[in-house]
């Protein structure tokens, strides 16, 4: 589905799930995610990789190929773009079916990549200091605000020394959620204490619905840590 087709954005209102559920689901239950997906409305899958990711690859200032874990990957949009520009692709997902679709598409496509249905707050021990890059494209608005914290642990657990956070963030002061807001003010105050900031820019490159409420920032992880 295109951004274009699904203008509407969550409200605070937790999504009833129509099958196969009782009550209602929680933002922090693969059954959230993946009712919508099935229901069509996963409004964050553009169908297509973000612009200012596609911007960034093609710029003098892209990033090395490495391996790259995607942290809500859903169906592999942006995550396969990396993997096309020769990274070494591992998503996680909370959707089955997300999940499904997005290696699916990386095998008819010959990609190295992998998708895997997991809790991002479950990937330790596991997968520390696994990685070169993690990319983060609206997993940060995503979880509830009170777990961001956790968040910054979970990116700093899975880089190596010297890896980096490439993300695009979705900086909106709308109430409710997901997808929650935020500032530039809070995201450098939840992560400058532990990575340093290579970069921060304004896409001229948005989707419409986000223009000027993006941020594209690149945060690097000390080499000692």
């Amino acid at each position: 589905m295109s951004d274009a087709q699904s203008g509407a954005q969550f409200s605070s209102e937790p999504i009833r799930l129509s099958q196969g559920g009782n009550g209602f689901a929680s933002p922090e239950s693969p059954e959230f995610w993946e009712n919508c997906y099935q229901e069509g409305t996963a409004r964050w899958d553009l169908g297509h990789p973000a612009p200012p990711f596609a911007s960034l690859l093609d710029s003098e200032n892209a990033p090395l190929p490495g391996r790259i874990a995607v942290l809500g990957a859903g169906r592999g949009q942006d995550a396969l773009l990396f993997a096309e520009r020769g990274f070494e692709v591992v998503g996680f997902d909370f959707a089955p079916s997300a999940v499904n679709d997005a290696n699916e598409l990386a095998q008819a496509r010959g990609y190295q990549a992998q998708f895997l249905q997991r809790d991002i707050f479950k990937l330790s021990p596991e997968f520390d200091r696994s990685f070169d890059y993690v990319l983060e494209h609206t997993c940060f608005c995503a979880i509830d605000p009170t777990q961001r914290e956790a968040y910054v642990q979970v990116v700093k657990a899975l880089l190596r020394p010297a890896g980096a956070l490439i993300a695009l963030f979705w900086a909106h002061d709308r109430s409710g959620g997901p997808p929650f807001g935020t500032s530039l003010e809070e995201i450098r105050s939840r992560f400058m204490p532990t990575f340093e900031i290579v970069s921060i820019d304004r896409p001229k490159n948005s989707i419409e619905r986000r223009r000027n409420e993006e941020y594209l920032i690149v945060l690097r992880k000390p080499s000692v840590s």
